[in-house]
């Protein structure tokens, strides 16, 4: 039986982007919890959750069972992409320290021209710096950023989060032929180097209300470990540039999130990133738009 199509996964994919726009408010729904437990925690949930899949699907255990590079791969890319997010914020101030960290869709369209068989167009450079534009306008409200000496270390571990997701993100494409249901050991490990962070790093604080472990849960069902299994099977079976680009609407549709819930308010600035950000989206899924009509349409007479 033949799998989903190329564009059906890319968009499985794309569906990561809504979820991840989702964690600052959650996490500010969280309360005071240390970053390292909210991570372990939430993790926790996420792998729980892929292995409760497993009850009825006892063969994808077998997932397991891979070898040491993508294992490393997949540990170092959730565990270590957060770790450095979390330095970064705590060095510098957060919103160019984001604006750094979200280079990594920028980043994921550049080096998926390394990968066999990719080709790097100009639409997806056309679309890559589009989206970069509305992504600095988004987190700098329009103004500009100050760069202060005792912050470099924080914008390097900015820098470094987004190597090593877009690292992460292109090396998964060379493991293709691992399951997704391989995401489940790599969320589980992940919780267990957090808390060992935890409990080397930090005090404990639990949650304190219902909403609090209603947003821990949410977190490990969504933006914190949930999105990394629709991630994970896009980035495996569908267009890597295109969902690079598409994640440019992380911080947008987080920023929108807010304005919603009264925590910002609609300027601008906001407006004008949304035009770059969606006009870049199409741009760079240009192939895969005219594809799609291609096939609906059907060949030509002759």
């Amino acid at each position: 039986m033949q799998g989903p199509s190329r564009t059906t996964a890319t968009l499985i994919g794309i569906t990561a982007v809504p979820i991840w726009s989702t964690l600052a408010m959650l996490a500010a729904v969280a309360g005071k919890i240390p970053p390292f437990q909210l991570n372990a925690m939430a993790f926790l949930v996420a792998g729980l959750i892929g292995a409760a899949s497993w009850l009825r699907r006892p063969h994808a255990m077998r997932a397991l069972i891979q070898p040491i590079g993508a294992w490393a791969t997949g540990i170092a890319g959730l565990f270590g992409y957060h770790f450095l997010y979390f330095t970064a914020l705590q060095g510098a101030p957060p919103i160019p320290a984001s604006l750094i960290n979200y280079l990594w869709p920028l980043l994921i369209v550049v080096f998926s021209a390394l990968l066999p068989g990719e080709k790097l167009g100009w639409h997806h450079m056309l679309g890559a710096a589009m989206g970069l534009a509305g992504t600095v306008v988004v987190v700098t409200g329009g103004g500009g950023v100050a760069i202060a000496p005792e912050h470099v270390p924080g914008y390097l571990a900015a820098f470094g989060a987004a190597l090593f997701w877009s690292s992460y993100s292109v090396l998964s494409r060379r493991f293709s032929a691992v399951p997704t249901d391989a995401v489940t050991g790599f969320c589980l490990a992940t919780a267990l180097l957090s808390l060992v962070s935890h409990l080397a790093l930090e005090t404990t604080v639990w949650p304190e209300t219902w909403a609090q472990w209603a947003a821990v849960f949410g977190l490990g069902l969504g933006p914190v470990g949930g999105a990394f299994y629709f991630w994970d099977y896009g980035l495996k079976r569908g267009d890597i540039q295109v969902m690079g680009v598409s994640a440019y609407g992380a911080p947008l549709l987080s920023t929108l999130l807010l304005i919603v819930f009264g925590y910002g308010a609609f300027t601008l600035p906001v407006a004008l990133a949304a035009l770059l950000i969606t006009g870049g989206a199409l741009i760079a899924a240009k192939d895969m738009l005219f594809r799609k009509r291609r096939l609906r349409s059907g060949p030509s007479a002759t």
